[in-house]
């Protein structure tokens, strides 16, 4: 059996970037280094091409009444930028502090080791093991998953399982497990301003035109109201209530809201009235700035008024909040509110549909949902109560995987999604790491889960 954190050292020195094709190398690095890691395990392994990075379909077929469970993962990692700020080269891992640090440690090789290497042991131990499982590994997670649903339903027929199983979501703490049970949605778009044909001397011509940037910030304070509520007239219509259920679990989080202000380092949180903040972060839809630009960027100062101004904005959307109904209202409140003296582009991004699944022993649990779920869901919460020494949480969480829906939607299959990372793991920012004894545990309670499906 392999050494799994020697292993993921190997899988991070891959630089796979999706979104830069100067990481081309990183990203067939990464891909052929997984491929061959499964291949080595006894998977028969199929690299499936698409327009951008390929997906790897690693299957152990059996007899159709053995279980079968899909483990999902990604093979990309976002951008090291800004490279200034890593303590460590960001594809040059270091272990240090019992923890793994590197871009992709937590988000999502070291994840996807972790069930690698549990499947990796449980093999081993039982080389007639009587259990299907397929990997399905992409490699443009980070990049909205293009390629991910015409995927789905051409190879619909040979993902015919129970239910999903991946990592790609967190907890709140090393001795606290949290079964994720509900995803936000999320809608990206960017708004580009254009004032005048070119920069302008603002000493020459300022005084007699509406500066983009102006237009463009004083749009962005109409769409929330000072309460931090959306202000975009329909937009909370179809948010589902939460269930009591929900409420009862989130109470047992045990974290207050001093140690989450101060971990965030603010004076004070902004959150609508009558919601608490982790609430806030999981049963709420949001509306967020998270780029804006325009005129001179550099060092001093250059006395222009740009001929352009831009916002990236991406709403999370809750249950059962769509897309498809969001997109057109807030379009419509940009429309409207926009001065008329300049022009704009609305540029269209990708969507994700909200998630949400039952676990069950709730009231509200579904009469049909399949017997090898429940019995998944069951087993985790036994087998996390043994390593982690407290039962799973069974929590919504404010992140989004659209493909989660998308897998909903084409396969008809449910997601167990076990967090790992920690909110100290630094995800899509500098300095990156994963904690390597919550690697240990996690990988452990997957293969109780798995050895339990199986049955052996």
């Amino acid at each position: 059996m392999f050494d799994p954190v020697e292993k993921l050292k190997e899988f991070v020195r891959h630089p796979s970037v999706s979104t830069d094709p100067a990481y081309k190398d990183g990203m067939r690095g990464a891909q052929e280094f997984v491929s061959g890691l499964l291949r080595s395990l006894g998977f028969a392994v199929e690299v499936v091409k698409t327009d951008l990075h390929p997906i790897i379909l690693a299957q152990r077929d059996g007899p159709t009444e053995w279980p079968h469970v899909i483990i999902y993962g990604h093979y990309d990692v976002q951008p090291p930028d800004p490279l200034g700020l890593w303590k460590t080269p960001p594809f040059e891992p270091m272990e240090r502090e019992g923890r793994l640090w590197g871009r992709g440690t937590a988000d999502n090789k070291g994840p996807l080791m972790t069930h690698i290497a549990a499947v990796g042991r449980l093999l081993e131990k039982h080389p007639r093991l009587p259990l299907r499982i397929t990997f399905l590994i992409e490699g443009e997670e980070e990049t909205g998953s293009p390629s991910f649903l015409p995927f789905l339903r051409k190879y619909k027929e040979r993902l015919n399982g129970d239910f999903v199983y991946l990592s790609d979501t967190g907890i709140p703490r090393e001795d606290q497990m949290v079964v994720t049970c509900g995803l936000r949605g999320l809608t990206l778009f960017e708004v580009e301003v254009t004032g005048a044909k070119m920069d302008l001397h603002s000493g020459l011509h300022g005084g007699v035109l509406r500066n983009p940037i102006q237009a463009l910030t004083e749009l962005c304070a109409t769409l929330h109201t000072p309460d931090g509520r959306v202000n975009i007239p329909g937009f909370y219509d179809d948010v589902r209530d939460v269930a009591p259920w929900e409420r009862e679990e989130l109470r047992k989080l045990g974290t207050s809201e001093a140690d989450y202000r101060e971990f965030l380092g603010i004076p004070a949180f902004h959150i609508p009235p009558g919601y608490t903040p982790f609430e806030a972060l999981r049963f709420l839809p949001t509306l967020e700035f998270n780029g804006i630009g325009g005129g001179y960027q550099g060092e001093g100062s250059k006395t222009v008024i740009p001929s352009k101004a831009f916002v990236k904005i991406s709403c999370r959307l809750v249950p059962d909040q769509t897309p498809q109904k969001i997109r057109p209202l807030l379009y419509a409140a940009i429309r409207e509110r926009m001065p008329a003296d300049v022009s704009f582009r609305i540029i269209d991004q990708h969507d994700g549909i909200p998630y949400l699944v039952v676990p069950p022993g709730r009231s509200n649990t579904p009469a049909d949902q399949p017997p090898r779920l429940a019995k998944a869901f069951r087993v985790i919460d036994a087998a996390a109560g043994e390593v982690f020494g407290r039962p799973p949480l069974y929590l919504r969480e404010g992140g989004s995987v659209p493909i989660i829906a998308d897998i909903k939607r084409v396969l008809g299959l449910d997601s167990l999604m076990l967090g790992l990372f920690l909110p100290e793991d630094n995800l899509h920012a500098p300095n990156e790491s994963f904690n390597l004894r919550v690697m240990q545990k996690g990988s452990a309670v997957s293969e109780k889960m798995l050895s339990a499906l199986a049955g052996v």
